[in-house]
């Protein structure tokens, strides 16, 4: 590709024309010390994925062939946590401010490039509002994102020209009364051209309350040199939420969760209280499926069509097929359902355990490691472990596999069509043949062979008059 080389894409029936050269810088250096937390400020997740995930996709999805990231508090911590061949980490020894971490990465361009430059902190920018802020810089130096706020708090204030370009910004620390009364506040989401910001950058004075080298002061110093900087404006204000403390944390979740609520009921999917569910980022629902309140759906959840989930429910990594009921208060982590299966209410499964078409299991049923064939049924009251259970098999009430011995975990095979009665206790390793019974309250600890009843149990005594007996002497003794 030569450097006239252009991609193009359309929005909103737009021509957008993106340079070929766009690279990411997203400062992630802050200490986050408001959260009060061990964890680095940009791991803390939210939706289901650390707000520095967010960042990095929308990034990705604006086109950026290059990424780098500055990383300070919590490094090593922050390239553990973040699997990405596609990013080059830079570290910032020493927190000098927004400025100083834009430096540490000029020496790591090998050509003029369009530098989106953002926060790790500020996670609900889309890679939409990125492409509108390409093309803003386009029309003349750079470009910055501004949005209207209400109550802008604690956010810098953006001055502009009659002209609509930046003329200067303004910290709140160093801003006067006059300057705060201004609601249009700097989101810290850029397009700078590169190296051309360095030459700004190199100029920088802690000259402020903080005592740092602001990178504002540069966009400032340039704006005064008469570099046009185009304001981009938010459509919707709620992409400059910054992430500075827990309450920050709970109201940028409430919005990635309402956004990804949306998305699947534009895409045919029912949530009877949006409110009310928790369904995260990575999270996939077929259509027709209809989600109640007070369910999670968590990691990398799978639903097929027509499913249902009830109320309470909690379900993490788990992949359902079409069809499926899950009744209210079920857990379901890492396991796979096959279509048109029942799951609860209150059952559980592990990780590990497998149902295959038409299987149900009921209310307080908990399997682990364990595969249910198709059309098996435990509709109450068992524990399921380490088991293999054949088709159509019905496993009666109270039915356990003893699965372990103090020491290590031993299987239990149980074939097709066999029925095993109430409150029967298998001790594995054992197995039951196809078609094979067991009868109920027995405790099996050898193999069943295909079509046998297996039975054990003490034979039963009757003692005639026995109970009239002792109610007499219970009578006689109150007396």
């Amino acid at each position: 590709m030569t450097t006239d080389e252009q991609n193009s894409d359309h929005e909103n029936g737009v021509h957008v024309t993106k340079p070929v050269s766009l690279s990411a810088v997203i400062l992630a250096a802050g200490k986050g010390t408001r959260l009060r937390s061990a964890l680095p400020k940009v791991l803390h997740a939210v939706a289901g994925r650390p707000m520095l995930e967010w960042v990095l996709r929308a990034a990705r999805a604006a086109g950026c062939e290059h990424i780098y990231v500055v990383v300070g508090h919590g490094a090593d911590q922050v390239r553990t946590a973040i699997e990405a061949e596609d990013v080059t980490w830079v570290e910032q020894r020493q927190q000098l401010g927004t400025g100083h971490a834009l430096v540490q990465v000029a020496s790591h361009l090998k050509a003029p490039t369009t530098l989106l430059v953002l926060s790790g902190d500020v996670p609900l920018v889309t890679a939409e509002t990125l492409d509108r802020l390409v093309v803003g810089a386009r029309t003349g130096w750079g470009s910055m994102v501004v949005a209207e706020m209400e109550e802008p708090g604690s956010l810098g204030r953006v001055m502009a020209t009659p002209g609509g370009t930046l003329e200067r910004i303004v910290e709140v620390a160093d801003a006067t009364g006059e300057e705060l009364k201004n609601r249009r506040i700097n989101a810290g989401i850029y397009a700078l051209p590169a190296p051309e910001i360095f030459e700004f950058l190199a100029d920088l004075k802690p000259d402020n309350a903080k005592r740092e080298l602001y990178l504002t002061d540069a966009l400032t110093a340039a704006a005064a040199q008469g570099r046009d900087l185009a304001l981009v404006s938010l459509a919707a204000a709620e992409e400059a939420f910054g992430i500075n403390d827990r309450r920050d944390l709970a109201r940028v979740h409430g919005v990635l969760l309402r956004r990804k609520a949306e998305e699947l009921m534009t895409e045919g999917v029912t949530i009877l209280d949006p409110s009310h569910a928790v369904i995260e980022a990575d999270v996939e629902v077929g259509r027709d499926s209809v989600i109640h309140p007070g369910v999670s759906l968590t990691g990398g959840t799978r639903l097929g069509e027509g499913c249902t989930v009830h109320q309470g429910a909690w379900l993490e990594d788990a992949r359902l097929g079409d069809r499926v009921v899950v009744e209210p208060y079920s857990v379901l982590e890492g396991v796979v359902v096959g279509n048109a299966c029942s799951i609860g209410p209150f059952a559980r499964m592990r990780p590990g355990s497998v149902m295959k078409d038409r299987a149900k299991i009921g209310n307080f049923v908990e399997i682990k490691n364990s595969e249910l064939g198709e059309g098996v049924k435990a509709s109450h009251l068992a524990y399921v472990g380490d088991a293999t259970v054949g088709e159509d098999t019905n496993l009666g009430a109270g039915t356990i596999t003893c699965n372990y011995d103090g020491v290590s975990k031993h299987r239990t095979k149980i074939g097709k069509g066999a029925f095993i009665g109430s409150d029967t206790m298998l001790i594995a390793p054992v197995s039951v043949g196809d078609g094979a019974m067991t009868g109920a309250g027995s405790v099996i600890s050898k193999d069943v062979p295909p079509g046998a009843l297996a039975i054990e149990r003490a034979e039963q005594k009757t003692v005639p008059g026995y109970a009239d007996r002792k109610l007499k002497r219970r009578k006689t003794r109150k007396q």
